[in-house]
This record gives C-alpha cells, structure tokens and sequence, in this order.
C-alpha cells in the first residue's frame, strides 16, 4: 500500500503540473481572441489560422485539464442518493464508477482516437478552410488527454481505496474557504449595513 501511495503522489504531482500549465492556456486563448477581435475591427483583416487555433487551445483547456479536475474533485456531481450516505458508501461507489464505467470510457476513446491521429499525421492534414492550420496536434489531443485523465483516475483509485482499509484520509472530502460569491455577497451585505446606520439613527433622532 505505501508503494501505491508513493504511486498516487508522484501522478498527483504530474497532474497538477499540467493543470497549472493549463491555467496559463487559459489567459492566451483570451489575448488571442482579444487581438484578433481588435485586429478585425481596426484594419478589417482576419484570418482563420487565429480562429482555429482559439479552438485548439480551448480542446487543450478542457482535455488536458479534465485529469487535473479530478484531482480536485470538481467534477460536476447531479446525484440524489449519494450526498446522503456514508463516506465509506460514497468511497465505494467511487471505487465502482472508476473501474466500471471511467476506465472502459477513456481506454475506448483513445484507441478508437488514436489510429485517427496517425491517419491524419501520415497524410499532414491540413485544416480545408483558407489559411488553417494542421489537423493531425489537434487529434493527438484527444488520445493524451484521456489518457491524463486515465493516469490520475489510477490515483484516484488508490486514494479510494487506502481511505477504505483505513490508510489515507477521505479524498472525496472538500476543504474550501468561502467562494467569490459568497465573499461578494458578504461585502455588499457590509456596505449596506454600513449605509443603513445612519437613516436608522436619523428616524430614532
């Protein structure tokens, strides 16, 4: 078990490298669109090559990134049931989904991806609209962030299971502060205090 944690710390690390990475992604694909919104309005001159590669680098974000939000925990959760049982029960529905329904999903989406890559690495695909980019980095996206996702899916497994035999704590357990809303919502609330005080004392004067 301990080589296993050893095991699920080292992938954690890798993922959180990709996310941080990805965060930075984030702010480039705003400047490019930004630039080429300016661009199109000042001197009426565009080019696809900008909009395809807004589009790449958002699969980027959001495959990529998919691993790293897993290890957060941050993946949207609808469930009725689950909230209310044990964290044992919830560990273990993880446990089932993981080896059940997320490794078969990512193994069959990266070898059905994976021959579509090289096809298109092979024949240099080019985008068919004028000026576009390559086709062939935007279908290796594909295989390689599933396979990411697939890579801390094993971590979190391991986790799963340690919190389980009573070797590890509870990775299924969220530790937040207050979320921008609600610090938001507390500051307006605090100005309105603030400016509700004097119309009170005028009224009780």
């Amino acid at each position: 078990m301990n080589a296993l944690l050893t095991l699920s710390r080292a992938i954690d690390a890798v993922t959180e490298r990709v996310g941080r990475i990805v965060y930075w992604l984030v702010l480039v694909v705003v400047l490019i669109s930004a630039a080429n919104a300016v661009v199109r309005k000042l001197f009426n001159y565009s080019s696809n090559a900008y909009l395809e590669i807004q589009w790449y680098l958002f699969s980027v974000i959001f495959l990529f990134g998919a691993g790293y939000t897993l290890l957060r925990n941050e993946h949207v959760r609808i469930d009725i049931i689950q909230g209310k049982l044990s964290a044992r029960a919830q560990n273990w529905i993880d446990v089932i989904g993981i080896v059940l329904f997320l490794w078969p999903m990512s193994i069959i989406i990266m070898s059905l991806a994976w021959p579509l890559f090289v096809d298109s690495y092979a024949r240099n695909e080019v985008s068919t609209n004028a000026g576009g980019l390559i086709i062939w980095p935007a279908r290796l996206m594909i295989p390689v962030g599933f396979a990411l996702l697939l890579l801390q899916s094993v971590s979190e497994l391991i986790k799963r299971i340690a919190f389980l035999r009573g070797r590890g704590p509870d990775s299924l357990e969220k530790h937040h502060g207050r979320s921008a809303e609600e610090e938001l919502a507390e500051e307006i609330a605090r100005e309105r205090g603030v400016e509700a005080a004097p119309v009170l004392e005028g009224k009780q004067s």
